[in-house]
């Protein structure tokens, strides 16, 4: 057995994984010379929102390859953990190969340290893995993540939902309220400007999260709305004190409805 397995470590999944087997790292893989943005699907919009009680995170379900659509039903959003959602914008495999490497990055360190990582710690870990796949993201296989989680040590209320953006870099930033990544982010951003209300419910906040990835797809050709003739609508979590919870296609295929009818009387709202 080799010897990083039997040696004493730390409670970094990544870091024993850059010992024992660093070629499974998204970032440490050999890559051809060359600019390499078009060879593979891209992932787009995301949004998360805070509301009272928590964070709701929405991910349209398009990918795109060139001015092909790659897949109608990709997911982009997931739980980290069971306090804690990501969603992914970028190049579609390397960001779903580091969401899945996230997940086991947290349960590594609350097997091995005995405790749950707090919210800000989480944010870090996932800021080195961004980091990590610096290299290819300067030949266009970026990966840009956005987390958002409900954090257990908040002292006020208003803070048990807390949202963190990236950049390329690793770039760590906290955002206030609402965020959103991937191309058809300034138009989400620019609908929940106009909606988002601090404090509100999360019913409220997942019309929100539906109608901005709606705006979004009617300016941004790489991001998909609701597809009624498929049964295709976006991926929505929330994190609460009860945990991580998907949101049933149920649920917001009647709100995606009641979106799609009031464009239909107000197409220019």
């Amino acid at each position: 057995m080799p010897a990083a397995f039997t040696a004493t470590g730390s409670s970094s999944f990544a870091e024993f994984l850059q010992a024992a087997a660093p070629e499974l790292l998204p970032g440490r893989r050999a890559l051809p010379p060359g600019a390499l943005d078009g060879a593979q699907p891209h992932a787009t919009t995301i949004v998360a929102l805070a509301f009272d009680g928590g964070v709701i995170m929405a991910g349209d379900r398009r990918a795109t390859q060139g001015n092909l659509i790659a897949s109608r039903d990709i997911e982009k959003v997931y739980p980290s953990d069971s306090y804690s959602l990501v969603g992914i914008a970028g190049a579609a495999g390397i960001g779903i190969e580091m969401a899945k490497l996230f997940q086991v990055e947290l349960e590594h360190f609350e097997k091995i340290e005995g405790t749950p990582m707090s919210l800000r710690g989480k944010a870090n870990r996932l800021a080195t893995l961004v980091r990590g796949n610096l290299g290819a993201a300067m030949q266009g296989l970026a990966v840009v993540p956005l987390f958002a989680g409900f954090d257990l040590d908040a002292v006020e209320p208003a803070t048990v939902g807390r949202i963190f953006s990236y950049d390329v870099a690793g770039g760590l930033y906290e955002e206030r309220e609402y965020d959103g990544i991937g191309s058809g982010s300034l138009f989400a951003r620019s609908a929940l400007k106009k909606l988002y209300r601090p404090g509100a419910d999360a019913r409220s906040a997942l019309r929100w999260a539906v109608e901005a990835l709606y705006d979004a797809a009617d300016e941004d050709s790489a991001t998909g709305g609701p597809d009624l003739t498929r049964g295709l609508f976006p991926v929505v979590m929330t994190a609460t004190a009860e945990g991580t919870e998907r949101i049933g296609d149920d649920d917001i295929a009647a709100i995606a409805r009641e979106v799609i009818a009031e464009r239909t009387e107000r197409p220019g709202r």
